[in-house]
């Protein structure tokens, strides 16, 4: 039997922290992404448990709201594939929507991680 272990790479548009730091300062922008990761982590866990529920009204509607948290603080990433879910959901896809959920939960733990680490905004 193989197991299949995807590695997930996660992008972080440096250019848009950047930009929160210019717009909001150094503390502002570090305010405004520690919300972030906070309101991604609940969406996340949410989001699973929709699945888990099959309650595809709840699941969109919160995918949709990661994909405006995870643009603003410039996670491609996890905004792509948010969308992703979004349309497999629209599209009425099960199977897709199985393999596309799945791959939001990698991506969003590695976008948590990826984010924590580099929480220092100053860099």
């Amino acid at each position: 039997m193989t197991k299949l272990a995807p590695r997930e790479v996660v992008r972080l548009d440096h250019g848009c922290v950047q930009d929160l730091c210019k717009q909001l300062g150094l503390n502002g922008a570090e305010d405004v992404v520690c919300r972030a990761l906070e309101d991604m982590a609940e969406r996340l866990a949410t989001i699973a448990q929709t699945a888990r529920l099959a309650s595809l009204e709840d699941m969109r509607k919160t995918t949709r709201g990661l994909v405006s948290v995870a643009d603003q603080i410039g996670m491609t990433t996890l905004a792509t594939v948010s969308r992703d879910v979004v349309d497999c959901i629209d599209g009425g896809d099960g199977v897709a929507l199985a393999a596309t959920h799945a791959r939001l939960m990698r991506v969003g733990d590695r976008s948590l991680s990826a984010l924590w680490d580099t929480q220092d905004l100053s860099v």
